[in-house]
């Protein structure tokens, strides 16, 4: 395949990322509502959402720096789509990878919180300057026991940093002790990455007043909203590419993943909606002192079931 053909793929997948995205958004919005015994927003309304943004005006503040504070939304979204096509070119097509994949798309998933932060600081308020240092401590409290959960996927799949390889392997990590413990641990740590309740310190509207958004309207804002989105399709499909088997394109295979989509975006859903917002120096001794010392734990067991052939180990 030339290169043109590539870039189409690679296009493709990350514009239906984002379709799925926007989707998941209203099931988000829909679930929410039904726990709340609320009827919910129309199938349609992120998109309006979206369009609403696109044609209101852009402010910026006067103590903005505007390059920084425009682009940063821009180089986040394009992160998250080059995530979602090489997690889509890994599930369908798990032989045009290459080595290494994986840590690629943990780096690139780094970004677009990177930009928040950057986005934040170049605006000159002191409430996102205040998000931007909890988003800056929200990723040094995720980040270790994020990779530690997916090195136990790697151990369990004979070392291999492909992400194709990963999921069509025919070893479910899922299924053992420090693979469950693992899985845990990337829900716990994909919440925080997703912004949400308990780990949305860095936006917390009602303490101040959305935080690393404060400033952003039009355009830039209606960014934002589609990176988050992406980020809501492509975590998933990142935890069920490592962790649960990936895509099997064959008889109740689709379906399957589908529903193991579904539940985790429900999870995610039903975690922000019975969980009160965290302090930030709460969620850094949660990661730091509970949820790191579990991951090399699960490393430790992933290693020994491995130099032993203990499966379910």
């Amino acid at each position: 395949m030339n290169a043109f053909g590539i870039i189409g793929i690679y296009i493709a997948a990350a514009a239906g990322t984002l379709a799925i995205g926007l989707y998941l958004r209203w099931f988000d919005r829909k679930v929410t509502a039904m726990v709340q015994w609320r009827k919910g927003p129309p199938w349609y309304q992120p998109v309006a959402d979206v369009l609403k943004l696109f044609y209101k005006e852009t402010l910026m503040p006067a103590t903005a720096r505007g390059t920084g504070f425009l682009i940063a939304p821009a180089i986040g979204l394009a992160a998250s789509a080059l995530v979602a096509a090489m997690l889509w070119s890994a599930v369908l097509t798990p032989e045009t990878g290459f080595v290494g994949d994986l840590i690629v798309v943990v780096y690139l998933l780094l970004i677009p919180p990177l930009m928040t932060i950057l986005g934040a600081s170049a605006s000159g308020s002191p409430h996102a300057a205040i998000g931007a240092s909890r988003e800056m401590k929200l990723i040094l409290s995720y980040e270790l026991p994020f990779f530690l959960a997916m090195l136990v996927a790697v151990i369990r799949t004979d070392w291999t940093l492909q992400l194709g390889p990963i999921a069509s392997a025919g070893v479910v990590p899922l299924y053992s002790i420090s693979g469950v413990i693992a899985m845990i641990i990337a829900i716990l740590a994909m919440q925080a990455k997703l912004g949400q309740v308990p780990f949305d310190t860095a936006e917390a509207e009602c303490e101040i007043m959305s935080g690393v958004y404060v400033e952003y309207s039009g355009v830039p804002l209606a960014i934002i909203y589609l990176g988050r989105a992406m980020m809501l399709a492509v975590m998933p499909l990142l935890l069920i590419t490592v962790f649960w088997g990936g895509l099997e394109p064959t008889g109740w295979g689709i379906p399957a993943f589908i529903g193991k989509y579904l539940l985790l975006v429900v999870l995610v859903t039903l975690i922000r909606n019975t969980n009160p917002r965290l302090r930030i120096d709460q969620i850094m001794r949660f990661f730091w002192f509970g949820v790191a010392p579990l991951g090399i734990a699960a490393v430790v067991l992933a290693y020994l079931g491995k130099a032993w052939a203990i499966k379910w180990l």
